[in-house]
């Protein structure tokens, strides 16, 4: 799956954040990664992904034995299921961190109950937690400061490194938990692209949005968000062909008409609408300390004198110019 609108700022950034104590990760191939060490720590079964996986989407609520049997081996378990599961649950318990830096000492990621297992979180964190809060930030940035809310939309989407639950999809929970992530993250690259249509960079997006609209073809927002960049760069005979193309799709595939928000976008472009122009005086997309991590300030030192030296150079062939033409004006006249 190729994952659009990611820039290596953003993943950057992503990678400082967990410097520092453990995170599973469920946003791509699942593992977990030892910000103390460094390391990153892939189960090498998928039935340990997929308990693990399943561990994380209830951290802090009982998995009765029944529900992780089904979850692994669905409705033909091995005879000596509750056991096999015992031996898995104990090879897990040997991946995971030391857990004294997760908390409290004594603290243990995994409990053994009466009736099942339990896994507590301490202080660890999740990739889907920290795409879950950046997100929600970005929804509040959005009506009085869109670049700000670019900025954290494309950071979120940086912690995506495949689909949700890789190679971890077993039983009915992460069945679940990857389709519930999968809508999130779809939803979440809609309000990046709106995000970039406030701040007037509808020429930028309209690759990432023709091959949105490839991949996900019922879905009629991406053609929607398309329509307008299209619009926007100059290209209104394409962004009318895009509805008939959405509209081809949706009554070959399920035999119904765009919707009401689709149509009322072809007829405000068809009429030319004055409320589909860009947005004059598009907001800055660079906020200093934009948001609560490390950053690389001598690159970005050294990225401004670089500019400032080009301003420079720019400024004298001006001036050299400037001085040449005022030299041929008294022959002139």
């Amino acid at each position: 799956m190729t994952l659009v609108g990611l820039g290596p700022p953003a993943t950057a950034r992503a990678a400082n954040e967990t410097k520092t104590g453990t995170e599973f990760r469920l946003l791509g191939p699942v593992g977990i990664h030892d910000g103390r060490t460094g390391a990153d720590i892939v189960p090498s079964g998928s039935k340990q992904r997929a308990l693990l996986c399943a561990f994380v989407i209830h951290a802090g609520a009982l998995l009765s034995v029944d529900r992780l049997i089904e979850e692994l081996w669905g409705d033909e378990p091995p005879s000596n299921a509750p056991n096999a599961l015992q031996a898995h649950v104990a090879r897990l318990r040997r991946l995971l961190p030391s857990p004294g830096t997760e908390g409290a000492p004594g603290h243990e990621w995994i409990s053994t109950l009466p009736t099942g297992y339990l896994l507590t979180l301490g202080r660890a964190t999740t990739d889907v937690h920290r795409f879950d809060r950046l997100s929600a930030q970005s929804r509040a940035a959005a009506p009085s400061d869109p670049g700000y809310a670019l900025e954290l939309l494309r950071h979120a989407l940086s912690l995506w490194r495949g689909p949700a639950l890789q190679d971890s999809r077993y039983g009915p929970i992460c069945t679940a938990e990857a389709d519930r992530l999968e809508e999130k993250r779809l939803t979440t690259l809609e309000a990046l692209y709106e995000a970039s249509l406030r701040c007037a960079q509808h020429g930028e997006i309209t690759g990432e949005l023709e091959k949105l609209t490839a991949d996900h073809p019922l879905r009629e927002r991406f053609y929607d968000l398309l329509m307008v960049a299209l619009y926007r760069s100059g290209r209104q005979a394409e962004a009318l062909g895009v509805y008939e193309r959405a509209r081809r799709r949706l009554v070959g595939v399920l035999g119904i008409e765009p919707g009401p928000a689709l149509r009322g976008r072809m007829e405000a472009i068809l009429h030319q609408s004055p409320g589909l122009s860009a947005p004059k005086g598009a907001p800055a997309l660079a906020r200093p300390a934009i948001l609560t991590e490390a950053v690389d300030l001598g690159g970005e030192i050294a990225r401004l004198q670089q500019r400032i030296d080009e301003l420079n150079r720019e400024q004298a062939a001006l001036v050299r110019r400037f001085d040449a033409v005022a030299a041929l004006l008294p022959q002139a006249s």
